[in-house]
């Protein structure tokens, strides 16, 4: 049904969308004055995305019209990453974003008939991107082009509601930005923690004496602190719809779990395996390509509904005598420790953590008691950053349902106030 007041129509009357410029590749930097924007700069639900290291500068001659001004709008017309195509965002910046090919600048052409920041949510909309996903054309990678994202089909109201809509929905996109800003600065903040707690730069306070603890760290052998108890080689053919979780190493990921539709086993497996049973607060790692980039793929299971079967290609870790988990943990998720084993890894096809590369570094490690201290502390940075990410997520399903009755009708705004 088309609400009262609105028209069902595609977007050709209204718009028209211009192809960026193909920048040549040998005037790519790592640094420099312009960026070239890509379908990586853009946000799955919408937005400008900060590709920080992986950002592409341009040093080349830059030809007429095609550096983009602040509030210009862009929508991606490949889909270099999942979800991506059809993504729109607001160029942040005056002169230094660069139009690049794979990214349409959308032109308003009737200024009395849509608004930028209504056609931003349109096509941010689940039921806009259905249609640009089914148009589109590519096995490996989909691709769309200016006169299919024209040809879309949309609901608009008259201006004033479309502005009002876009000015009720820009509130939640204030919250998830300075949310996403909390995040990345606390994630900043427990990085620099880490660097100082896990070296011994910056010693705690013992809560028995009240002062500093003091002494010196012993280097140790990962080894000797901790071991790898391997999985099982459970069968594909053993995989049910529901049962008993079955954790692979394609379910750890940089410091999560991420359980998916197919890791289930038979029930009764959990008492004929039970040695290779995980529960809540078990440690484990990928053994196959445990790393990702300076990340380590390793994670804790928190939850009791978390309790799983081990599979191959992915251990425990069960930490010895006087050695604290949660402090081995938070070692395991430094940079420095992942960088460690990169280098171990080098020359091995494919990379597998080992006992021996384990063995080729040492590992400093305060007594117990500063272990733990430093292990709660570092904790409960975590649980501020999760509970941020949670904030966040629940931004970002409030705004997605919001759009879901707004861009629709099935809630209108009140143009009164």
């Amino acid at each position: 049904m088309v609400p009262n007041g609105w028209i069902k129509t595609d977007l050709n009357p209204f718009i028209d969308i211009k192809h960026g410029f193909a920048f040549k590749s040998e005037f790519f930097r790592e640094e420099g004055n312009y960026v070239l924007l890509t379908p990586g700069s853009f946000y799955e639900p919408g937005g400008f995305r900060d590709q920080k290291s992986k950002t592409k500068y341009y040093v080349g001659d830059i030809p007429k019209g095609y550096l983009l001004s602040k509030g210009e709008l862009l929508v991606a017309m490949t889909e270099q990453a999942a979800g991506l195509l059809g993504s729109t965002l607001f160029v942040p910046s005056h002169d230094r974003y660069l139009h690049n090919q794979r990214l349409g600048l959308i032109q308003i052409k009737d200024k009395n008939g849509i608004c930028p920041e209504f056609l931003y949510l349109t096509y941010n909309s689940p039921y806009i991107r259905k249609q640009i996903a089914e148009q589109s054309t590519g096995t490996k990678v989909k691709h769309t082009s200016p006169d299919k994202l024209k040809s879309v089909i949309c609901l608009l109201p008259s201006l004033p509601e479309q502005r009002k809509i876009a000015q009720i929905l820009s509130t939640w996109d204030r919250g998830i930005a300075t949310t996403e800003k909390l995040i990345d600065a606390s994630k900043q903040q427990k990085k620099a923690l880490m660097q100082q707690l896990l070296t011994g730069k910056k010693r705690l306070v013992d809560p028995e004496t009240d002062k500093a603890f003091e002494g010196d760290w012993e280097s140790k052998s990962p080894i000797s602190l901790f071991k790898l108890f391997s999985g099982f080689a459970f069968k594909s053919s053993d995989a049910t719809d529901s049962g008993a979780k079955w954790l692979k190493i394609a379910n750890v990921g940089i410091g999560e779990i991420k359980w998916d539709a197919d890791s289930f086993l038979p029930r009764h497996f959990l008492s004929e395996y039970k040695k290779f049973l995980l529960t809540k607060g078990d440690i484990v790692v990928a053994l196959t390509r445990p790393t990702i980039g300076n990340k380590l793929k390793v994670a804790r299971l928190t939850k009791e509904s978390d309790t799983s079967l081990l599979n191959q290609r992915v251990a425990k870790i069960v930490c010895k005598n006087n050695v604290n988990s949660e402090f081995i943990f938070q070692v395991l998720r430094s940079d420095q420790f992942a960088h460690r084993i990169n280098i171990g890894l080098l020359g091995t096809d494919p990379p597998n953590l080992s006992v021996k590369v384990l063995d080729d570094f040492v590992i400093a490690v305060p007594p117990y008691q500063e272990q733990q201290k430093i292990a709660s502390v570092l904790t409960a940075a975590d649980k501020e950053i999760e509970l941020l990410e949670a904030k966040l997520a629940h931004f970002k399903q409030e705004k997605k349902a919001l759009m879901q009755q707004f861009l629709t009708g099935k809630r209108r705004v009140s143009l009164s106030s």
